[in-house]
């Protein structure tokens, strides 16, 4: 194990879903520091939090106040402006004692639809989204491999979840909740991700990783599980095919594989849903 007291950890976009999962996680054991966008009287108070809106404000003047070991990237925002953010980040990052940890999604991969994909592969996207993050990554990908991490992530589900709390809108609402019936995927929850990151920093790993559940489901088949925990009497189901075959968006890891006790599966994620939804 590392010494935690070493390391200064900045978050880019540390009061996102995400972001502030990673926030809550890493601050009992690492000088941990973020970023957040909308102002509240109660995060100017936080002086581990800075006010940062990437269309307008230069990361690197954050960046260079904190002096970070690790920069962590959970950040949205416009797209080219992000793409600026990250290239202060590696500047950075090439410059100094520093590593930068890179949110990434499986939409890398959203050109290949007939099999699951693994951490060598090659990425292609037809998305705006998946084309953006396989910019940076090959940004990153360029960098000594000891400087980044790049964490390609499926669905993302949780309690506090922004697609949990679509769910729940749309039945409020009485609006139909999408399906995808011929879409395979593999699913992840923020608990686990967080973990997942602790044990990357504690491990001083690097390289690309690929996280989320084990097994694979069909998005249909487990947008329907989560209703029925939630209680929904006959929700409203729109199914939408953007093909006739399967496909698949799933991110499989085949060359670094996290320890069993970091592993799981999409049930795992109901299960933790469950009691709590």
């Amino acid at each position: 194990m590392q010494n935690n007291t070493k390391h200064r950890i900045l978050i880019f976009g540390a009061t996102g879903f995400l972001g502030d999962a990673i926030y809550k996680e890493l601050n009992a054991y690492y000088k941990t520091f973020g970023t957040y966008r909308m102002e509240t009287r109660a995060l100017q108070k936080n002086q581990h939090l800075f006010h940062f809106n990437v269309e307008e404000d230069d990361a690197l003047e954050i960046i260079e106040v904190v002096k970070p070991s690790i920069i962590i990237s959970a950040m949205r925002g416009e797209f080219g402006a992000q793409i600026v953010a990250h290239l202060h980040m590696i500047d950075y990052v090439k410059e100094n004692d520093c590593k930068l940890i890179f949110l990434s999604s499986a939409n890398v991969f959203d050109a290949y639809s007939q099999f699951p994909s693994h951490e060598n592969d090659k990425t292609l996207s037809l998305s705006k989204y998946g084309y953006f993050k396989i910019k940076i990554e090959n940004k990153l990908l360029r960098l000594p491999k000891k400087k980044y991490v790049i964490i390609r992530l499926p669905m993302v589900f949780g309690k506090q979840s922004p697609r949990i709390k679509e769910i729940k809108t749309f039945y409020k609402e009485k609006l139909p909740i999408e399906t995808f019936p011929n879409l395979i995927m593999n699913v992840a929850t923020d608990s686990k991700i967080t973990q997942q990151i602790h044990y990357m920093i504690n491990r001083n790993k690097t390289g690309i990783y690929h996280i989320g559940s084990t097994d694979l489901v069909h998005h249909e088949d487990f947008i329907k599980e989560i209703t029925k925990l939630l209680g929904f009497e006959n929700p409203i189901f729109k199914r939408v095919y953007t093909t006739n075959n399967d496909r698949y968006l799933a991110v499989l890891p085949k060359d670094n594989i996290l320890p069993k006790h970091l592993q799981f599966t999409s049930q795992y994620i109901l299960d933790e849903l469950k009691p709590n939804l």
